[in-house]
């Protein structure tokens, strides 16, 4: 009986030593722009950035930075804003951009002989106005909630895109939000997280968003929290960027402004 035990184990060991090589389907690299414009309250809004980069193999585990394009956002006012790219980051940057709520905004990106466009509004976001939390809350009861209160306008739609940061080694926490039932109302933005204690501390961003971004992240959350790591996403997900001289070639990513509340928050 020992015999066969030993040759069960070293089938066993011998087994674990196979290397399984999965044959992932490549394509071709697309551009993405990710060209989120932040004007943060009480600050100018002047300094702002736009990151551009390529898509790579699944199992690559650099992104490769798109670099020597040429950036610009021009304004309704007649404004231009060029973005030079920081050494070869990827990462194009502005200091002198000029915000403007509602004001519309035209973005051009050429790349490698293709230029991309898009074009969005910069939308407000009211203050928030006070902060409830909760240590015995969630499924458990010991999960900590917090609750981001603010005043939604009354007699206008508005959309809402939330980030919740912890001084934690965890992912942020995004969620979308619309007035549609709640307009003119008190409502609150809400964070649960399991091992955030008294003391520790959260950065809550509220941005004023397009119901056109509203739609674009909420798909891409509802596809991203469903199903396990390999499945299949169910459709690519674009965003507002058009390739003007290959529509074939589309990008991904969003053009986006946003007037952003922030607030840091310590547990008590």
């Amino acid at each position: 009986m020992k015999k066969i035990k030993y040759i069960i184990i070293l089938i066993l060991i011998y087994s674990c030593e196979d290397v399984i090589v999965l044959d992932v389907p490549t394509s071709q690299p697309r551009l993405v722009i990710d060209a989120s414009i932040n004007w943060f309250k009480g600050t100018s809004g002047n300094e702002q950035e736009i990151k551009l980069s390529l898509t790579a193999p699944f199992f690559n585990m650099d992104i490769p930075p798109a670099n020597n394009a040429i950036v610009t956002i021009t304004d309704n006012n007649n404004n231009s804003f060029e973005f030079i790219e920081e050494g070869n980051s990827g990462i194009y940057i502005n200091s002198t951009f000029i915000p403007e709520i509602n004001g519309e905004y035209n973005l051009t990106v050429i790349y490698n002989g293709e230029t991309y466009t898009a074009t969005e509004t910069l939308k407000s976001v009211p203050e928030i106005t006070r902060i409830e939390q909760n240590l015995e809350g969630g499924f458990t009861g010991e999960e900590t909630e917090i609750k981001a209160f603010f005043n939604d306008p009354a007699d206008e739609e508005n959309y809402y895109f939330f980030e919740f940061t912890p001084t934690l080694p965890v992912t942020p926490t995004l969620d979308t939000f619309n007035d549609e039932f709640v307009n003119g109302n008190e409502i609150f933005g809400f964070y649960v997280e399991e091992d955030l204690d008294i003391g520790q501390s959260v950065t809550i961003r509220n941005h004023g968003i397009s119901k056109r971004f509203y739609e674009f992240m909420f798909i891409l959350l509802q596809q991203t929290n469903s199903g396990g790591p390999f499945e299949t996403q169910p459709a690519t997900v674009r965003g507002n960027c058009i390739n003007q001289t290959n529509p074939d070639n589309y990008p991904l990513g969003y053009f986006r402004l946003s007037e952003v509340e922030e607030l840091v928050y310590t547990v008590e």
